[in-house]
């Protein structure tokens, strides 16, 4: 459903009419309603101004999740017996 308002009046105490014409007007002031777009620039903006800081936060997640179930295979620190092997040969 097409959703009309009128730019003058209180949003609370308005009332569709239709006119002789079959136009829509105000029931207050008589002014010819306007249609309300179904999504404007500002709401656009906003979204992607909230995707821009809560997807790195989802992705950082994401990523400690799935750390946490299958841990990195790679061990970085040294092995005893690599340590005893540099130790003979010196």
């Amino acid at each position: 459903m097409v959703r009309y308002y009128c730019p003058y009046c209180n949003p609370k105490y308005q009332f569709q009419k239709q006119s002789s014409k079959g136009n829509l007007i105000c029931g207050l002031c008589g002014e010819d309603l306007l249609k309300k777009p179904f999504i404007r620039w500002n709401q656009i903006i906003a979204l992607v101004a909230a995707s821009s800081l809560l997807l790195p936060l989802i992705y950082t997640f994401i990523i400690l999740i799935k750390n946490q179930i299958n841990p990195p295979n790679k061990n970085y620190q040294a092995n005893n017996t690599f340590m005893i092997i540099i130790k003979e040969k010196i």
